[in-house]
């Protein structure tokens, strides 16, 4: 069975400590530019991990994904008959 999964995104001040972060969760991606790291843990530990990271003092700021709590199923998502005909013309 699949455990929800929550991505937290942190930001540092130095990237040498980037690998330290592979110990909360599952790094996704490292941005050497902008300094951050996107990482995915399980949501129940969010909250925990959210004040581990704060007391880190190579973290600068932590922000946690709102995805799972945005709403993905819409009420009308029947494309027009217009625009269908118009998409089969290219084909």
């Amino acid at each position: 069975m699949l455990s929800q999964r929550q991505g937290i995104v942190v930001w540092l001040h130095s990237l040498k400590q980037a690998k330290l972060l592979r110990r909360y969760g599952n790094v996704i991606y490292i941005s050497k530019k902008l300094k951050y790291v996107l990482f995915y843990c399980n949501s129940e530990d969010t909250e925990v991990l959210v004040e581990k990271l704060n007391r880190q003092s190579y973290v600068k700021k932590v922000e946690v994904s709102h995805k799972p709590s945005i709403k993905t199923h819409y009420e009308n998502s029947r494309p027009d008959k217009a625009k269908e005909y118009d998409y089969k013309m290219g084909l």
